[in-house]
């Protein structure tokens, strides 16, 4: 099945928005491996900054094996299988989760889902232009990997956030993904969430020996360290109550951690224009200024 309305989509043909909105800060989450944590560090910090009275946005952009969803105890009516197949707008895909949080739901086990095109990659990001909401953060959760549509939905966002844990297959992974990035698209400043870790030491240790690595042998690239999430077994029964560790249990280590590096993200500035290349939301970034939600 061919989704030929979301390859004819060009948000320089779209009709201009009726002025309300202001830019969006789009952070993609993704790791090198599956298995780092990176799904409930997206879901986690989505809720978080909700809290934070940011309008957020969650997309599960792990096509073909997404669990935004099921982590969230959400049961949605459409998912984007749906919009790529034509049988709803984007708008009707979106679910409301805690404190307001929207939600792009994917599906499970759709395999033509995860063997979409790069063209139907770039039409899914340029889909957003046609989303008539005002926002001011939408998280991306990638699938795990090097695949292209983790490579797109990367460089459509202003801000990638690599999770490792500290794991030498973990380690290495996140690695090549950072350089696939850098020298395939462009990418020169990636952020790292240590997951999983013992304490903030062995985080920082972590941070640090991928650092070393990318500044050896991409030089060209700039890591920045957003902090730790400790391993902690309320996080496990947060999962399985289908709920976000930050509400279910907002006093334990890793809820905490989570809502430092939440409002260390909250105090990035809008986008401030369009960097030519595809990007979520295009058409907030090149709509006349002075304009704002």
């Amino acid at each position: 099945m061919s989704p030929d309305h979301l390859l004819q989509t060009n948000p320089r043909n779209t009709p201009p928005l009726p002025g309300a909105f202001h830019p969006v800060r789009v952070i993609a989450i993704t790791g090198g491996k599956g298995g780092v944590g990176k799904t409930n560090v997206s879901v986690n910090l989505a809720v978080s900054l909700a809290e934070m009275d940011k309008r957020t946005l969650l997309m599960d952009a792990d096509l073909g094996l997404a669990n935004v969803d099921v982590l969230l105890g959400v049961s949605p009516k459409f998912t984007l299988a749906d919009l790529v197949a034509g049988r709803c707008q984007l708008d009707d895909v979106l679910v409301e989760g805690p404190e307001g949080l929207l939600i792009v739901p994917a599906s499970s086990g759709f395999r033509h889902m995860a063997e979409l095109s790069p063209a139907e990659h770039v039409g899914l990001v340029n889909v957003f232009s046609e989303l008539q909401r005002a926002l001011d953060i939408m998280v991306v959760d990638t699938a795990a990997g090097i695949t292209d549509s983790v490579l797109t939905f990367c460089q459509a966002a202003q801000d990638t956030v690599v999770v490792v844990c500290d794991e030498p297959a973990s380690i290495t992974d996140a690695y090549a993904l950072i350089k696939v990035l850098a020298r395939e698209r462009g990418l020169d400043r990636v952020h790292v969430i240590a997951n999983m870790v013992r304490d903030p030491n062995e985080g920082r240790k972590l941070y640090e020996k991928l650092a070393r690595v990318c500044e050896r042998f991409l030089g060209d690239v700039a890591l920045h360290y957003l902090g730790a999430v400790p391993q902690d077994d309320w996080l496990r029964r947060a999962v399985q109550r289908q709920q976000p560790v930050v509400k279910a249990y907002p006093g334990s280590p890793s809820a905490r951690a989570i809502a430092d590096i939440a409002r260390m993200t909250a105090r990035w500035q809008p986008p401030a224009g369009a960097r030519g290349n595809v990007e979520f939301f295009v058409e907030r970034l090149i709509q006349p200024r002075g304009v704002a939600a």
